[in-house]
């Protein structure tokens, strides 16, 4: 049974809740001459109040809600405060559970079936989780023996609305959702229009649709009712195109409607350093999209996270009309039309290796599409020029990955 120790509470600045996000969004504020460095103390003072993880819809909070819809958390493990007297009951709970389930010969591979893995997926969608479920959920399943295409994803959220804006989509947080009766009401949502397989088995000893009969939607304004969407479809897109034959993944769920189609130049950075460097000199302008390549799993090595580069563009003012594209990920408090885990990435060669400066890139979340405007012959030309380039790192564990 997993436990998670929870997240934080909400971080309060100027009379209003805010989260780890707002930290990094208000740097790149100071940057744009738009904050005083007074204030930029002030969100440092605040943002990250309690323990635990952070309080919006990130990676963490992300995966441990995942593990209630999963079947292999206890209800409120994802959204209990780590603050909370009621999530030390939750470890005790786990702990006289997982005594009924060794009694039952209930093992987790009962539980991890491949219909599992797609409730998680549904769930996924209208909570409008982490782009990083999307790493960690097809490595899941492939512990438990199996492989969990993420072209899946797709199809998925193509019937499941998303309910949920928790930060960094929206202005709400995890505590919110804990009030609002948490993952399990969001699940009693999803199954008034049968999206879920309501009869698997559980670590609470029960099926999925036992679990949430009861669970009522207490807050329509944090958990929106089926009836009544945020969007017909969820919170995550997998895209693919002659940028990314294999794979580009968004948080559709925190893209500013502007930007879910867009077309602009290129502007190719080579690390995570040169881009952040440049979009805080102001030398990124409206239209453009940013290209973060060779921080992939092997270039980088280890695919670092781009939340730097992110929070600079909307703290810059430039959240509505920049894009950013990286064989990179991100940090599930990163927003915007962010598109990472470009695959192939550059350092084996992917054609985001091969985009210079001013190309045209297309963008088309909706239709799940991500493009340059290069021919095919073009990219035969460049493709015949480039050269693999030596590893970042040659020792210690890094170097499993370059």
């Amino acid at each position: 049974i997993f436990v998670s120790g929870g997240p934080m509470l909400a971080g309060r600045v100027n009379g209003k809740k805010t989260s780890l996000s707002s930290m990094f969004e208000a740097v790149g504020s100071y940057s744009a001459g738009k904050m005083t460095e007074d204030e930029v103390e002030e969100y440092a003072n605040r943002v990250c109040p309690t323990c635990g993880s952070c309080s919006g819809m990130y990676t963490a909070n992300s995966m441990n809600c995942l593990t209630e819809a999963i079947g292999m958390g206890l209800p409120g493990n994802g959204t209990i405060p780590a603050v909370y007297s009621e999530r030390i009951r939750l470890a005790k709970q786990a702990g006289m559970q997982i005594m009924e389930l060794l009694a039952n010969d209930i093992k987790p591979r009962d539980i991890l079936t491949k219909e599992a893995f797609i409730n998680a997926l549904t769930v996924d969608m209208a909570l409008g989780c982490s782009t990083n479920t999307m790493l960690h959920l097809p490595a899941i399943a492939h512990e438990a023996g199996f492989e969990l295409d993420i072209s899946a994803a797709n199809e998925i959220s193509d019937r499941t609305p998303n309910l949920c804006h928790l930060a960094p989509a929206g202005h709400t947080y995890m505590e919110d959702l804990n009030e609002a009766g948490g993952v399990y009401a969001v699940m009693n949502e999803l199954s008034k229009k049968g999206l879920l397989h309501t009869e698997l088995i559980t670590v609470t000893g029960r099926t999925v649709g036992e679990n949430i009969k009861n669970c009522v939607n207490l807050d329509p304004n944090v958990i929106r009712p089926i009836e009544d969407p945020f969007s017909e479809n969820g919170g995550i897109a997998v895209l693919r195109g002659n940028l990314a034959p294999d794979t580009g993944v968004v948080k559709r769920s925190a893209v500013a409607p502007e930007m879910l189609r867009h077309e602009g130049p290129a502007r190719v950075f080579d690390s995570e350093e040169d881009a952040v460097k440049a979009i805080r000199g102001g030398k990124i302008v409206p239209g453009d999209v940013v290209v973060i390549r060779y921080e992939g799993p092997k270039g980088g090595p280890g695919m670092r996270e781009m939340l730097n580069p992110t929070s600079a563009i909307i703290g810059m003012g430039l959240g509505s009309s920049v894009a950013l594209i990286t064989d990179g990920r991100f940090s599930g408090a990163s927003r915007g039309a962010c598109i990472g885990h470009v695959s192939p990435e550059a350092a084996v060669g992917g054609n985001i290796a091969l985009v210079e400066e001013g190309d045209i890139i297309q963008i088309d979340i909706n239709a799940n599409t991500l493009n340059f405007a290069v021919s095919e012959e073009e990219i035969a030309v460049r493709r015949a020029k480039w050269r693999p380039r030596k590893p970042k790192i040659t020792t210690g564990y890094l170097a499993r990955y370059a």
